[in-house]
């Protein structure tokens, strides 16, 4: 599942993409609500998370735009305000559910994966090959066989699945299922894709392949020697 986060508190950006990714789930993130509704407009997510008290534009002027553009996917408000007019008006501009910070993470998630069940599940199952994942179940398989993943190696795979056949760099992978932080040395990435490796290939040939100087990729064939 993947989860589209549009608000300013860098403090609070970095708890929740760390706890968002420790699930086996991905996020992008906009800082305020000028970046927030070019994400909206294209990230392409299965539930947002939006502040309302946004620099630029208000997250209520974001939900207005989303919602004008006939767009269903599930908004959980998150912010600070906790007046009962702030509740209405938000609810009335199209948010689906509204949470007051600070909150518990538990209580967070249980609430995006009710919002996204309701909306039709965590987006379409991702398949590639004999490979599928079902993000709104968090299960992978691999023949009809269960892979038993880790959080970092189910969110590696669901990167991977959602990218088919496409030359990932080592970057952008760190991006989307790690922190942003990259110093180019850690060999962190090379033990996961070990990882996931090992267990498809319990059930049969390779999938992710080493692209020499570029990164990696989800095709078939053989790894380059």
């Amino acid at each position: 599942m993947k989860i589209l986060l549009v608000e300013d508190d860098a403090r609070l950006v970095s708890v929740l993409e760390r706890a968002i990714r420790e699930t086996g789930w991905t996020i992008e993130t906009a800082r305020d609500g000028v970046e927030g509704d070019h994400l909206l407009k294209t990230g392409g997510g299965d539930a947002v998370v939006l502040d309302l008290g946004l620099p630029g534009r208000s997250g209520l002027e974001l939900l207005k735009r989303l919602r004008a553009r006939g767009s269903t996917l599930p908004v959980l408000v998150l912010t600070g305000r906790d007046a009962v007019d702030d509740r209405v008006a938000g609810l009335d501009a199209g948010a689906d559910d509204y949470v007051v910070k600070p909150c518990a993470l538990t209580e967070l998630f249980a609430r995006l994966r009710a919002l996204v069940r309701r909306g039709g599940g965590g987006g379409p199952v991702l398949r590639y090959a004999d490979l599928e994942l079902d993000p709104a179940r968090g299960t992978a398989a691999r023949g009809g066989k269960r892979l038993d993943l880790r959080p970092r190696e189910y969110a590696l795979l669901e990167f991977f699945l959602r990218h088919p056949e496409e030359v990932l760099s080592r970057q952008r992978i760190y991006e989307h299922v790690w922190e942003h932080d990259f110093d180019g040395l850690s060999n962190v990435l090379e033990v996961y894709v070990r990882y996931v490796r090992t267990k498809l290939e319990e059930h049969g040939p390779r999938l992710i392949q080493t692209v020499r100087g570029r990164g990696y990729a989800l095709e078939r064939g053989e790894e380059e020697p």
